[in-house]
């Protein structure tokens, strides 16, 4: 049987080298960010008759490789990137790409920042970084270069995924390269009774913190998470041991 070739609808030349970060814009169909190694950021916005207009300019304040983008599921002109420059940023592509940064968060890990994704119904961004740290940066927060919000230090290895559940603005899922992936919900804050019987019960326990709802393991070099859309509280993940779809009462 003869394999059919296909072309691409379109082709852009101008990363000069290979890339890994990119996004769909949720609210302006056809509209896409991508960003390389060589820490350059462009947009694809789609032009009548099926093709994309891709501006030359780079979206260029990162000093090193992009590692991941993420469109605003609420402001159609505005997108987050984080690079190996230990930095996340917030652009508006109303600038031009020169002016186009309205936001730099520096020092935003101890290492490379892997993943970032936005919140759907507040003004949060989750990272995750190489030192193994996952952070929450409320962009209110980020304008006056303030800290996050709240910072987690239970995986012993980089973060490879992070993902906020899709209804609930408190949940959110990450993966390391610790094989775990660990499931979070912010709105959970430890009581006085919860804490004097864990001091009586020593140290280990009270390590553990209380916003730490889940911890899922078996699978091995874990690359990705997505919640399911419409099956609540339903997570798939990839690694190189396969896939995995689990769901717990947690959620």
């Amino acid at each position: 049987m003869q394999e059919k070739s296909h072309k691409s609808l379109y082709t852009f030349s101008g990363h000069q080298i290979e890339g890994f970060a990119i996004d769909w814009s949720p609210t302006v169909p056809g509209t896409l960010v991508t960003g390389d190694c060589k820490k350059n950021i462009h947009v694809w916005k789609l032009q009548e008759g099926g093709t994309w207009h891709v501006d030359q300019r780079p979206y260029a304040a990162h000093t090193e490789s992009i590692e991941d983008l993420q469109w605003s599921p609420n402001e159609k002109n505005v997108f987050a990137s984080c690079s190996v420059d230990k930095t996340i940023r917030v652009w508006d592509v109303r600038a031009m790409p020169s002016k186009a940064c309205m936001i730099t968060q520096e020092q935003a890990h101890d290492s490379d920042i892997n993943v970032i994704h936005w919140n759907r119904n507040d003004p949060f961004i989750a990272s995750g970084g190489d030192d193994g740290v996952i952070n929450i940066w409320d962009l209110r927060q980020m304008q006056k270069k303030g800290p996050p919000v709240a910072k987690f230090k239970h995986h012993t290895a980089p973060i490879t995924s992070i993902e906020w559940h899709p209804t609930d603005s408190t949940v959110f899922a990450a993966a390391g390269s610790d094989d775990q992936i660990t499931l979070w919900d912010l709105a959970v804050e430890k009581d006085d009774s919860e804490e004097s019987s864990e001091k009586q019960e020593g140290d280990q326990i009270d390590s553990v913190p209380p916003q730490l709802l889940f911890i899922h393991q078996g699978q091995t070099d874990i690359k990705e998470l997505h919640w399911h859309p419409q099956i609540p509280g339903m997570v798939i993940s990839t690694a190189h041991s396969g896939f995995n779809l689990f769901r717990t009462i947690s959620v």
